[in-house]
């Protein structure tokens, strides 16, 4: 059947026996796709009779799709014209591993952050009633992201009459958290048959309009109709909210899918589909193990996903773990936060061993600094683990309800810097320039893997909040040590001093911030340049900044975040504040969103490998270097 597949038309045409041939055939090339290319499995292998669905009953892409997130979105890539390019997924100039308006008409809202869905199918099902259009507007969320606010927010906005009109918009939550359970069965898709159906609505609106001139009569006919629905269905809160509320029905059952979809289709204003569904479905192996399966690397389908022979250098993540458990260990009031990244974020050891001292806030990152600072008001010590990218979307509660009141919490800032194959939604590019423009956050750059462990001591011991960012995946692979001594507080180091004679004017220093430290002094052994390891971005050692500047000819920044604000800024901006003059080059991402790619690959288009750092030395200062000398020159 996958074969005759070239766009969701085509799906239109194939009867149910054909269908559920194309959902066995369609795991079948997803599981194969994503062992050749390394992505995520277990999310996908949950949506494949879900997609088929409502590609199936749903004209599309007139009627407009919005899935949430993205990552369960490989079955919606292959069914729509681009399973020809599924072996390029998330590599450079290849398929993105989530949505994008500018890859496929099919795709009608970009998205990698949780949570937008229903917000952004709601857009689109009143700008259709505004324009005068028939089209649906469909919202396809997970259960994980639907404890963040914003999905609550869009779906008290939703139930809303708009010009006096409901919007046609349907909310379908994919609910993975739980196997299919005995409640899911012949009796409930009977019963979500039927509560979708025509004869439901008009028996429905017919009583209404008999009792209501009967008030009391038609108040309890209300509550006997929401309380018997509550005994074999959990969706008073959406019903609530202004949605007719259908399900739970099995999100592998085409045979409930399909008749349940079409019904919903063709009623007017909200209505919400509850669906059941198994991450990993199909594939045992994911079954029982969704979460090592959730994006895994290149692996053989048939074996499964073998640890490797030796043991790979430790990343910075677990780096942290290790550190966080120590520091817990010696201090009770330490309390770990993460909005439902554990794995992630590298705190699994932590929950075990402290799970008292372990909160997981689910997506929901705007309340999890919050919460934080509240736990900070009563003297504990909270550390929130949280991706750079995610951070962005807590921004009002850094400043408002931390920095605004210099609590003492620590920002572990994981993903800081390029990502590779998640690409520009995933990247954290932002934190330096966004942390070091508010007053009283402090920000730590580390440059390996003890040097993390010495920032977040010192991160932790100071008395107010501080970010610490570090990269994914490994460093240089330095042993990060067990012990817990801070760095000196606001202090970078020198690294890398130039061969010039004592006392002689030095011709160049490079300033560098973060991992990229490895890099500069690789290429200061070819320019024979001072290096220094500046550590904090904030507050910037400005002594050992204007030592070097008055002791060298000319400054090059180094750093993994977006140049406009960036930390090669902030040295800018010290050195106009002490009235010195002198050639600053700034070297960091540029002012534009780095798509996905080998994250080492990245590094090199964006000049910021040791190759890359020297030639951008030599093209800036070509005639100075080669000579031997830097003129000291006003920046050009």
């Amino acid at each position: 059947m996958l074969h005759r597949v070239h766009s969701p038309a085509d799906l239109r045409r194939m009867n149910r026996v054909e269908l559920k041939q194309l959902a066995t055939e369609l795991r079948e090339e997803l599981l194969q796709s994503v062992s050749r290319t390394g992505g995520h499995l277990s999310s996908n292998l949950g949506t494949v009779e879900l997609t088929i669905a409502l590609h199936h009953v749903f004209n599309t892409p007139e009627d407009r799709l919005v899935w949430d997130v993205g990552h369960q979105t490989y079955p919606h890539k292959i069914l729509t014209g681009r399973r020809e390019r599924m072996a390029t997924l998330r590599q450079l100039n290849g398929l993105s591993g989530f949505p994008r308006r500018d890859e496929s008409e099919y795709d009608t809202f970009g998205t990698a952050h949780s949570s937008t869905s229903i917000s952004a199918a709601l857009g689109m099902a009143i700008a259709a009633q505004m324009k005068g259009e028939r089209r649906r507007a469909v919202a396809i969320i997970g259960d994980g992201a639907m404890t963040a606010g914003m999905a609550f927010e869009a779906l008290n906005n939703g139930g809303m009459a708009h010009a006096g009109k409901v919007p046609n918009l349907l909310v379908v939550l994919n609910d993975n958290d739980m196997s299919i359970s005995p409640p899911v069965g012949a009796l409930n898709k009977y019963l979500a048959r039927l509560m979708s159906g025509s004869f439901y609505a008009a028996a429905r609106e017919g009583a209404k309009q008999v009792l209501k001139n009967a008030p009391p009569l038609f108040e309890l006919a209300r509550r006997l109709e929401e309380h018997a629905k509550g005994m074999v269905v959990p969706g008073t809160i959406f019903e609530e909210l202004g949605f007719n509320y259908v399900g739970p029905i099995d999100g592998h059952d085409l045979d409930a899918l399909i008749p349940t979809l079409e019904n919903l289709r063709d009623k007017p204003g909200a209505q919400f589909l509850h669906v059941v569904t198994k991450k990993g479905y199909g594939y045992k192996l994911a079954e029982a193990d969704p979460i090592t399966y959730h994006g895994p690397g290149k692996f053989d389908p048939a074996v499964g996903i073998v640890k490797p022979a030796t043991a790979p250098k430790p990343t910075f993540t677990q780096v942290f773990g290790q550190w966080l458990c120590d520091m817990a260990a010696a201090d009770p009031k330490l309390v770990g936060i993460t909005p439902a990244m554990r794995e992630g974020s590298g705190m699994v050891e932590f929950h075990r061993r402290f799970p008292e001292r372990y909160h997981d806030v689910g997506i929901a990152e705007q309340h999890a600094v919050t919460f934080a600072a509240g736990l900070a008001c009563e003297g504990f010590k909270p550390v929130v683990a949280i991706y750079s990218t995610f951070l962005q979307r807590a921004y009002d509660q850094m400043i408002h309800d931390v920095a605004l009141q210099n609590l003492p919490m620590v920002f572990a800032l994981d993903r800081a810097g390029l990502v590779g194959a998640d690409g520009a939604t995933h990247a954290g590019a932002y934190d330096i320039a966004f942390t070091r423009c508010i007053p009283q956050m402090a920000l730590i750059a580390p440059a390996d893997e003890p040097e993390l462990r010495r920032a977040l001591t010192s991160a932790y011991r100071h008395d107010g909040p501080v970010a610490v960012r570090y990269p994914r995946g490994s460093g240089v692979g330095l042993a990060a040590g067990s012990d817990l001594e801070p760095l000196p507080w606001g202090r970078g180091e020198l690294r890398r001093e130039t061969s010039a004679s004592p006392g002689s004017r030095r011709r160049l220093a490079i300033l560098a911030f973060g991992t990229l430290l490895y890099p500069a002094l690789e290429a200061a052994e070819a320019l024979d340049a001072t290096v220094v390891n500046m550590r904090f971005v904030k507050p910037l050692d400005e002594e050992l900044l204007l030592s070097i500047a008055r002791s060298h000819d000319a400054l090059v920044t180094v750093e993994e975040g977006c140049l406009p604000g960036g930390a090669g800024a902030a040295v800018l901006e010290s050195l106009q504040s002490a009235q010195l003059n002198l050639p600053v080059l700034t070297l960091g991402l540029p002012d534009r969103f780095i798509e996905h790619g080998d994250p080492a690959l990245l590094l090199s288009m964006c000049g910021l490998d040791a190759a890359g750092i020297e030639a951008s030395i030599r093209a800036r200062f070509p005639t100075a270097v080669a000579a031997g000398h830097l003129r000291t020159v006003a920046n050009a």
